[in-house]
């Protein structure tokens, strides 16, 4: 099962890679990893997607707490949540291709963030299937390149488990 892993870290030197080597050390990979500040400079929230049984992941989560710079975690995989992904998309785009693939991007409220003679990039901001179904979609032009930051998450409208610094997950 995809968990989501939503935690407050301390925002200091060396905290991520103490997280990443923790997953590695026991074998479980992450999918997808996010780290930024929150509204208190002195803390960062993780997103961190990975695969597992719910069993694994509470030991995962258990042994993150036991971290010192982790301050919170939470499991958002059974919880009302909010997730975000953005994609950059480098299509191939000559001739006639071009109107359609404008057309796909308006349809997914998608921008046009770069043009060349021969491709256009696509900005998407969205959840795993609108992403899926565009990047689907623009397939059969021929997609160049693709990047993405991987997801962002955070659980929807609850006040508690706020931190001193009024961060929550």
């Amino acid at each position: 099962m995809r968990h989501t892993i939503s935690l407050l870290v301390r925002n200091k030197p060396g905290v991520l890679s103490h997280i990443a080597g923790l997953f590695s050390a026991r074998g479980y990979n992450i999918d997808s990893l996010t780290v930024g500040e929150t509204d208190d400079n002195t803390v960062s929230r993780m997103t961190i997607v990975t695969i597992g049984d719910d069993r694994i992941v509470e030991q995962v989560s258990k042994q993150l707490n036991k971290l010192i710079d982790v301050i919170k975690v939470v499991d958002l995989t059974d919880q009302p949540f909010v997730d975000r992904e953005l994609v950059l998309i480098k299509v191939q785009a000559e001739g006639e291709k071009r109107s359609q693939i404008i057309e796909i991007t308006d349809i997914f409220r998608a921008k046009i963030v770069d043009v060349s003679p021969k491709t256009i990039t696509v900005e998407i901001t969205g959840d795993d299937s609108k992403i899926q179904a565009i990047i689907e979609l623009l397939s059969p032009f021929g997609i160049k390149e693709i990047a993405r930051t991987g997801k962002v998450a955070i659980a929807r409208g609850r006040e508690a488990g706020k931190n001193k610094g009024g961060a929550t997950c």
